[in-house]
């Protein structure tokens, strides 16, 4: 029983931070229903026995405010959603990332489209696309050759997306960053 918890154990235990019950121990509480309507400032002998009458756990919400505020709800229920919540706040909240891709100032036209499909793809999923020329050699002497690759590609995805900036040139790369419109 003691260590770590399996997957399973952890995902479905029951958090001890709610308040619920009898673990309240204010005098007076607002009581909302399980159907959100205020029911009023009760004394929390009179709150439980409602909450008991229709079978539901009462669980405080707001325990800051004057009085706090507590609810009626099935506790397992309530869990439930605070869960759904809790996950759907964690999707919302996903960053974005940065796809490189990497050519040559020599990459065919074939390569090239195929980036420009991927990046395409990427860019209409969220994220931002850096394309990046790598001039080996004799090649470094000739930097226009790759700024001309990416003019390509900028064409190319000009109708879903727009260059963050100007093309950079660092040592032997030349590169440039895509966002979304």
């Amino acid at each position: 029983m003691y260590g770590k918890l399996s997957r399973f154990e952890e995902e479905f235990r029951i958090p001890n931070w709610y308040i619920k019950n009898e673990q309240i121990k204010n005098d007076k509480i607002r009581v909302i229903s399980e159907k959100g309507e205020n029911i009023g400032v009760l004394p929390i002998g009179e709150a439980l026995k409602l909450a008991r009458e229709k079978e539901l756990d009462l669980v405080l919400v707001v325990p800051n405010a004057n009085p706090p505020v507590a609810k009626m709800v099935e506790f397992s229920k309530f869990l439930y959603e605070e869960r759904k919540k809790e996950s759907a706040a964690k999707a919302k909240s996903r960053k974005t990332e940065i796809k490189e891709f990497r050519m040559g100032p020599t990459t065919g036209e074939g390569d090239i489209n195929r980036f420009v499909t991927r990046a395409r793809g990427f860019i209409q999923e969220g994220n931002k696309v850096k394309i990046t020329v790598v001039m080996k050699g004799r090649e470094a002497m000739f930097p226009e050759v790759a700024i001309n690759q990416i003019k390509k590609v900028e064409k190319e995805l000009s109708d879903v997306a727009k260059l963050e900036s100007e093309p950079k040139k660092m040592g032997n790369i030349v590169w440039v960053m895509f966002t979304g419109k």
